[in-house]
């Protein structure tokens, strides 16, 4: 459980701009929209009274400071896996290291992990979608004669925001962390300027405020906590963006400038509906004097598109944990950065989330429309984190049971109460989200359903690899010169492709090598540790079986594993550049066979054929490799 790779990463001032540019955007821009949705709710149920105002402003900080600061800076983030964060890297370490829970224990952690994930990714849809809409609609509030460009001139932003991601996000990072930082500071200044002539809100950063509104107001409350939760959005995202940057930059980005420039903010947007109540329609642009509105908008721009990628880099991290942990069909991943190896991009999914927030946004039209949308899946994600993170305290920090309790209770109860809020705005727009994980949801259980029956059905065409060697033996196959390479699941069946290449050719290669590939339930294993040899019983028949552990952020490139084995013993003396590779190739045909539903078959297929190709996978050269098929029933 310790961060290996960048616990003790120096947080130098390039690495706080990065942080800053890549962490925060989600839960920096939320002062855009956090409390106009607060006072538009319910037909005006919030007031703009003393009472009102400084209840919402007094819950908005203290839930930031319990949800963001308390649990996700101080608490959650020293849970890292290995160095990475995020809900399904808390489900792999879990699963892996509870071994006393038995397999339906492992089984219901792996489900909260799957489903948090499936959240997350409902989040990382609504996020871009709501950000960027919230900022070109302070063209409203600069001149009404410019609201017909509103949706144009969001789907050109987003068009670009996703265009950018393959540049990588250590170059985004560099490039938004300093438009990042201006937004900060002018929200931050933004901030002092309103609260100076109104200096009496200041006393709203008591909690006696916010349980006075609760206590006199509950209703009006509860109603309010499902629009207060977009102040904290962006939570998660900074938890799963950990690997990215490390852990100590990206507590120092938040105390340093972050936090204190959204209080600031939240204050001064309070202040102002308390002296001028008309003002609530959009509080954060009429902060600002007149001539600095339009200037405010185009920075607003630029800083909900880098919110954007708070989510974005989010759910790139998310998908390949699940892909480590055999959730999702092999993807096309490509590794950004030659020093991090958390810095990735991945084409099929950029353009799956570009295409539904496109969706969203010219279906919903409003930022005011799509905030009704929002907050169930961020709630919902973040009580799946806080009961892992409960268990992990228990196991293997072995806090007492009063300290779990306690926690439990304030952080729990406080986040039980913003999902149940929430739960309130299904009808009118929560329910997006909640389907949007249903169907990742389901995409992931199918998926690993459906891999599980092909490779067990895949393993009785194979047969045991000891009685196949002994029949090649006994055949007096010849030996031709070279090394072939088969990539293969385990040492206990035969690899398909050299069955079937024995089978139409009648011969042998003179050295050959079979690789599993294995993934372990962290995010890197070194190389000193992840490669083991064995010579199957024989040193002398000229075949080696070769265990690579490899991490679920790990590039599986199996080249390199062949280069790294050869020459470490006699039995791996061998030209690694002359390697042939030998793939097999599955052809699924759909059966009534039992396993899965006929439509989850379907799905299962449609994932499979679109999914990377082995050679693709593991990066095998395009001229060395030999491809043979095979048919399996589903």
């Amino acid at each position: 459980m310790l961060d290996k790779g960048n616990r003790f990463r120096p947080a130098g001032v390039g690495v706080i701009l990065g942080v800053v540019g890549v962490v925060f955007g989600d839960i920096g821009t939320s002062p855009l929209y956090a409390v106009q949705t607060v006072f538009s709710i319910g037909g005006g149920a919030v007031a703009p009274t003393a009472g009102d105002v400084f209840g919402i402003v007094s819950l908005i900080f203290w839930s930031i400071t319990l949800i963001v600061s308390v649990k996700y800076v101080v608490f959650v983030m020293r849970a890292d896996n290995d160095g990475e964060g995020g809900v399904m890297a808390l489900a792999a370490f879990l699963g892996g290291q509870l071994g006393g829970i038995g397999r339906r224990g492992v089984a219901l952690i792996l489900g909260l992990g799957i489903l948090g994930a499936a959240l997350f990714f409902g989040d990382s849809i609504i996020t871009p979608a709501i950000s960027v809409l919230s900022a070109v609609e302070g063209l409203e509030v600069a001149s009404l004669g410019l609201s017909h460009l509103v949706l144009p001139v969001t789907a050109v932003v987003l068009t670009l925001l996703f265009a950018m991601q393959r540049r990588g996000t250590e170059r985004i990072g560099n490039l938004f962390g300093p438009v990042m930082t201006v937004w900060f500071v002018s929200i931050g200044a933004a901030g002092v300027a309103g609260i100076v002539p109104y200096p009496g809100v200041l006393w709203a950063l008591s909690p006696t405020y916010a349980v006075a509104f609760v206590v006199d107001r509950p209703s009006t409350a509860f109603v309010a906590m499902g629009a207060v939760v977009l102040a904290i959005t962006g939570a998660e995202a900074l938890y799963a963006d950990m690997g990215h940057f490390g852990r100590n930059p990206i507590r120092r980005a938040w105390f340093v400038i972050v936090f204190p420039a959204l209080t600031l903010n939240y204050l001064a947007q309070g202040a102002l509906i308390l002296h001028d109540p008309g003002t609530r329609e959009n509080p954060f642009f009429l902060l600002l004097p007149a001539w600095a509105r339009l200037p405010m908008v185009l920075l607003a721009t630029a800083a909900t598109v880098i919110a954007s990628q708070a989510v974005i880099s989010g759910a790139f991290s998310v998908s390949r944990q699940a892909l480590g942990l055999g959730l999702l069909p092999r993807l096309r991943i490509r590794q950004t950065s030659g020093r991090e190896y958390g810095q990735i991009y991945i084409p099929g999914v950029n353009w799956l989330l570009f295409a539904a927030v496109l969706i969203v946004v010219l279906t919903f039209g409003s930022s005011a429309r799509l905030a009704t949308a929002y907050g169930v899946a961020v709630t919902g994600t973040f009580l799946i984190t806080t009961t892992m993170f409960l268990v992990v305290a228990r196991t293997r920090w072995h806090w007492a049971t009063w300290q779990c309790v306690l926690v439990g209770l304030v952080l729990g109860g406080l986040e039980l109460s913003y999902f149940a809020a929430n739960l309130t705005k299904v009808t009118h727009g929560g329910w997006l989200t909640l389907l949007i994980a249903a169907v990742v949801f389901t995409v992931m259980v199918t998926w690993r359903r459906g891999h599980q029956i092909v490779s067990s059905r895949r393993a009785k065409l194979e047969g045991p690899l000891p009685d196949f060697i002994g029949e090649m033996r006994a055949a007096h196959l010849k030996r031709v010169p070279g090394l072939a390479v088969f990539p293969h699941a385990d040492k206990a069946t035969t690899p398909l492709a050299l069955r079937l290449n024995v089978a139409h050719n009648h011969v042998r290669h003179e050295r050959i090598v079979i690789i599993s590939s294995l993934t372990a339930p962290v995010p890197h294993v070194p190389w000193d540790r992840r490669l083991s040899v064995d010579q199957l019983r024989d040193p002398n028949d000229g075949i080696v079986y070769v265990a690579a552990r490899f991490g679920f952020h790990d590039d599986t490139d199996l080249p390199e594993v062949v280069r790294r084995v050869a020459g470490t013993g006699p039995e791996t003396d061998f030209d690694p550049d002359a390697a042939s590779y030998f793939v097999s190739r599955l052809a699924l045909r759909r059966t009534r066979a039992p396993g899965l539903a006929g439509w989850r078959k379907q799905l299962f297929l449609v994932l499979w054929r679109n999914g990377a190709t082995q050679p693709e996978f593991f990066h095998l050269p395009d001229d060395r490799t030999v491809i043979l098929s095979t048919e399996v029933r589903l």
